[in-house]
């Protein structure tokens, strides 16, 4: 593997090209087959970083369509092993950047420096955890970043004060969350999404990202706009849900739009 293979897993890679559409999927949902599938699927349409949630029964941030989605993926047996082995799958042909997306119970049960390693040598170089405070990601970081994993750090608008500090130290790229609540499908999104990201890009030049209620193009044109991308989840999830082990067709028609919406936020 040369050095340029290794540099396209990197994080800021999904940046370098301008304006990053990245999506969520549920590992497992509705099996470990059509999520290796459906990974490629996302790559080719233009994804420039795919989140792969691992999992969890009590998913906290997540809404109904995710939760949903979770409790799919762990009847069909996407334990923490099947999913790493179904990525040592995806990353014979996918090189795009890949995260996880879980909660803090899971890496533990796996055994924090076990999960690590297993990122590394599968080239994950990001996790996302909704559920660790940033005054808590010590828990992880030291032995996620021996891994060269990095702790991808969420700002939510009730930051306020926290701002600076989680900014500051922000590696990778920051989740914006754009809405209070948990994650979804939204009509309108009314948080000041500019006044937010202005502020947070006095405090560092990482890259910041808007998830949560994005869904339609004009949605992520709109916060690409005022970002450096657009994060969608629970509307790709819905795709899965509605189509199953049949959902390459409209997931990728899905993400070749909502990249061309981002693009032309520029």
């Amino acid at each position: 593997m040369n050095k340029v293979q290794q540099d396209s897993y990197a994080i800021e890679q999904a940046f370098a090209k301008g304006k990053a559409f990245i999506g969520f999927l549920t590992a497992g949902d509705p099996n470990l087959e059509a999520t290796a599938r459906y990974i490629k699927v996302m790559a080719d349409a233009g994804a420039d970083l795919v989140e792969i949630g691992i999992p969890f029964s009590d998913p906290v941030a997540e809404g109904e369509v995710i939760q949903r989605a979770s409790q799919r993926a762990l009847k069909s047996g996407a334990l923490t092993d099947a999913i790493f082995d179904m990525v040592e799958k995806v990353r014979e042909t996918v090189t795009i950047p890949l995260v996880f997306m879980t909660y803090l119970n899971p890496v533990y049960v796996y055994g924090a420096e076990k999960f690590f390693a297993r990122c590394k040598a599968l080239n994950i170089r990001g996790i996302i955890v909704p559920d660790m405070p940033y005054e808590e990601k010590g828990e992880i970081e030291d032995v996620a970043a021996a891994a060269g994993v990095t702790v991808i750090s969420l700002i939510a608008p009730t930051s306020e004060q926290r701002i600076e500090r989680i900014a500051s130290d922000a590696k990778g790229f920051i989740y914006c969350v754009s809405s209070l609540g948990v994650t979804g499908v939204r009509k309108e999104i009314t948080t000041d999404i500019a006044g937010l990201v202005a502020t947070i890009k006095k405090y560092t030049d990482v890259p910041v990202a808007i998830g949560f209620g994005i869904a339609e193009p004009e949605q992520a044109k709109a916060m690409a706009a005022v970002s450096d991308g657009a994060i969608v989840g629970s509307a790709i999830v819905k795709i899965i849900e509605a189509h199953g082990d049949a959902a390459d067709e409209a997931l990728g028609e899905y993400v070749r739009s909502m990249k061309a919406a981002v693009v032309s936020a520029e």
